[in-house]
C-alpha cells in the first residue's frame, strides 16, 4: 500500500494528514509532501536489447562468454547476470546493430579477458583515434579511464570487457 504524508499549514495550525487532499479550503497551503513509495525506487529495473537470431544469440552469450541463459515460452532470452541482475534479449526482424556499447563485463585483468575470448574464437574491434587500440583490441586507460577492449555479438551489438579500477 502507497500513501502520501502531507504537512500542511492552516490558516489556525500545522496538520499531518495521510492522505494528499489535505487542502481542505484555500487558506491551506502545502509546505512538505514525503512519498513513503516510489515505484520506481523499489522496482528490479532490467534492460533488454535486439538480434537478429535468437539461437546465433543464445549459443554465442551462454557458449562463448558462459552465461547463464534462459529462453520463456514467447521465445525471449534472458541473460542472468552476477548479483541477480538481468537483461532480456528479444527478436526483432528488422534489428539494427547498436551503435554504442550496450553491455560492459568488469574483469580484473583484461589482458587475460581478451586472450581467454580469443581462443573462443571473439574478434575484438579496432579503433583509432581518439580511441586507438593496440594490436590486441584494447585501449590503454594510462590513468585516464579504464583499459577496456570491444567486440560484437553475433547481431552486431557492441559488448565490452573492461578491467576494474
Amino acid at each position: 500500500m502507497s500513501y502520501e504524508k502531507v504537512l500542511c499549514v492552516t490558516n489556525t495550525a500545522l496538520k499531518l494528514s495521510l492522505s494528499a487532499p489535505c487542502l481542505s479550503n484555500k487558506t491551506d497551503v502545502p509546505l512538505l509532501h514525503i512519498n513513503k513509495t516510489n515505484m520506481f525506487s523499489t522496482t528490479k529495473a532490467f534492460s533488454g536489447f535486439s538480434v537478429n537470431d535468437l539461437q546465433q544469440a543464445k549459443e554465442f552469450y551462454h557458449g562463448k562468454l558462459g552465461m547463464e541463459v534462459s529462453e520463456n515460452d514467447m521465445g525471449i532470452l534472458t541473460l542472468h547476470l552476477g548479483g541477480g541482475a538481468k537483461i532480456i534479449i528479444y527478436p526483432k526482424p528488422n534489428h539494427q546493430p547498436a551503435t554504442f556499447t550496450i553491455l560492459n563485463f568488469p574483469v580484473a585483468d583484461i589482458d587475460q579477458a581478451v586472450d581467454e575470448l580469443i581462443a573462443k574464437g571473439i574478434t575484438f574491434e579496432q579503433y583509432g583515434e581518439p580511441i586507438k587500440t593496440d594490436k590486441k583490441g584494447i585501449l590503454r586507460g594510462n590513468g585516464r579511464g579504464p583499459n577496456i577492449a570491444w567486440f560484437t555479438d553475433p547481431a552486431g551489438n557492441i559488448l565490452s570487457v573492461l578491467e576494474e579500477m
